[in-house]
């Protein structure tokens, strides 16, 4: 198992940025793609956005692209949300979370070990 823990999380106003950082323990970091989700009150777990274990790939759901930007520093065993543009929607508990199935899958049943979550609020 690989033990998670992200940090970062504030209350911004629309249009401002923030960084999330996501710490991973235990297992091989490395060897894992690795994603960021996030969740409303009242909703479902939405998938954000994911990096490929050697970060040569990404994949961010539609309304972030070209405001978020994922990041990751294997040898620090740490993960990056790099969020610019921020709107009254992005509010929500940001997790991350390790990849189990084949790249490509993000649904959060694809995904394994969790962090607690940190929050992000945009005020408008």
């Amino acid at each position: 198992q690989v033990q998670l823990v992200e940090s970062g999380g504030g209350l911004v106003q629309a249009g401002g940025s923030l960084r999330l950082s996501c710490a991973a323990s235990g297992r091989t970091f490395s060897r894992y793609g690795m994603g960021w989700f996030r969740q409303a009150p009242g909703k479902e777990r939405e998938f954000v956005g994911c990096i490929s274990w050697t970060a040569e790939s990404t994949l961010y759901t539609d309304s972030v692209k070209g405001r978020f930007t994922i990041s990751r520093d294997n040898a620090k065993k740490m993960m990056y949300l790099q969020m610019n543009s921020l709107k009254p929607e992005d509010t929500a508990v940001y997790y991350c979370a390790s990849l189990e199935r084949l790249w490509g899958a993000v649904a959060p049943a694809d995904f394994g070990s969790w962090g607690q979550g940190t929050q992000v609020t945009v005020s408008s």
